[in-house]
């Protein structure tokens, strides 16, 4: 365990990543600060530099800025991933002008009916700036939200018949508690799922897997019972219970990845990781925010099971031996560490919310899973 404060090791580590791109090899995420994010807040800081060492040399440099994203042309920019540097320049000058927070409120409604965005990693990335902000707010973690929301802006990506929330009201405003958006209320569903584990075990596979998410994604709409998944997950009826509700959903789902993960052992990752993203910036949103990002959030994790679900869950015996592991929620964060993976660190990262919040071991063991699925880094 380090000695140094968890903001002397991450601000380093962002200063370093803020140097390079949101993506490499053309389209592949930069998970960097997230994973750098997640050792700091488990205490593991003294790792971020040497896991960063051999992780930065498959980065590319951070693009240059282009034109300005304006007032009257955003929400043509949205999506535009040429416009990722125009996007941030746009954060930045906003978080330097009126703080984080203010800027948080405004943006996550207009970017939250795009959580989609580079395979769920505009919104997760966000999440983990929105919870080292939420401890210590300092410059490189200023600089670390508005790369993140750059990010999700230029990269923009609705899930096919989703639609948790407007951008915008027609006067420009967020719908609030006194402007309700009945344009995007969800479908009412004859055949809630009891919990969210029956809601996953239910999603619809998509019938041609032979290409990547988006090739997958694109055949949501084509599913017959597509509509009914989107609104089969019980809702919360209060916004008090939006948090428990969103909570019982990353457990769900991190449970979820120890039965199923080989489907694809990087992509489920992400079913987890993003609603517990979206779990983490709830406190620092108001009470009409909730629900809607509660729906986008399972609008989220349902295309990522629909597009990679494996056509059988593993072998008893397989996840027998990972559940009656006798192992501390330390030790399994070290192991994912020691791994090396940023899918198998981020996994880890949520699996620890998880089993502090219930005490659930399958959370450790789904942490567990993942080293063995996922090939260790180097």
């Amino acid at each position: 365990m380090t000695d140094a404060p968890v903001e002397d090791t991450l601000d380093s580590a962002y200063t370093r990543l803020h140097a390079t791109g949101p993506e490499y090899d053309g389209y592949l995420s930069n998970h960097g600060p997230m994973v750098v994010e997640a050792m700091a807040q488990r205490g593991l800081g003294d790792h971020t530099h040497e896991w960063l060492d051999g992780y930065t040399r498959r980065l590319d440099d951070r693009p240059g800025p282009g034109r300005a994203v304006t007032d009257e042309e955003w929400r043509e920019a949205l999506g535009d991933r040429r416009r990722v540097a125009d996007w941030t320049a746009r954060f930045s000058r906003e978080i330097a002008e009126e703080g984080w927070h203010p800027v948080l409120l405004r943006w996550w409604p207009r970017l939250l009916p795009g959580i989609a965005a580079g395979a769920t990693h505009g919104v997760i990335r966000t999440g983990h700036a929105v919870r080292a902000l939420s401890g210590q707010e300092t410059a490189a973690r200023r600089t670390e939200l508005a790369q993140a929301l750059g990010y999700w802006a230029a990269r923009w990506l609705p899930v096919p018949g989703a639609t948790p929330f407007s951008s915008e009201s027609a006067d420009g405003s967020v719908p609030g508690p006194h402007q309700p958006d009945d344009r995007n209320t969800a479908p009412v569903s004859t055949h809630l799922a009891p919990d969210a584990t029956a809601a996953l075990t239910a999603v619809p596979p998509v019938p041609d897997r032979s290409q990547g998410l988006l090739h997958r994604v694109s055949q949501l709409p084509g599913l017959s019972t597509w509509p009914a998944t989107l609104a089969s997950l019980r809702e919360p009826a209060t916004v008090a219970e939006a948090e428990g509700h969103l909570s019982r959903l990353v457990e769900a789902a991190t449970r979820y990845y120890l039965h199923h993960g080989h489907g694809n052992s990087v992509m489920l990752v992400h079913a987890a990781t993003a609603p517990n993203a979206v779990l983490r910036t709830l406190p620092a949103l108001p009470a009409e925010m909730r629900l809607p990002s509660f729906r986008a959030a399972w609008s989220a994790t349902a295309a990522v099971v629909a597009a990679y679900r494996p056509d059988h869950s593993a072998p008893p015996t397989e996840t027998e031996a990972l559940l009656s592991q006798a192992v501390s929620a330390e030790e399994v964060f070290q192991r994912a560490v020691d791994h090396g993976d940023e899918h198998v660190v981020k996994l880890a990262d949520t699996a620890l919310d998880v089993h502090r919040r219930s005490g659930d071991s399958a959370a450790l063991a789904a942490a567990l899973r993942a080293t063995q699925l996922i090939p260790a880094d180097g």
